[in-house]
């Protein structure tokens, strides 16, 4: 499978409600970081945590 943003081969894919997208390593860590900039990784590591003691 090739990454999403360029013709570089996916080293990850992800498939939700039928549709596949892959990233190579690079566009997954930038995506990443972007995610960490917008504060939602904070917010799923809570929930995670909280989750965690039920």
């Amino acid at each position: 499978m090739q990454c999403h943003y360029c013709s570089d081969e996916a080293d990850i894919a992800v498939e939700r409600g039928g549709v596949t997208v892959g990233l190579c390593q690079i566009h997954f860590r930038e995506r990443l970081d972007e995610l960490q900039e917008e504060g939602w990784l904070d917010d799923l590591r809570s929930e995670l945590e909280m989750d965690r003691f039920d």
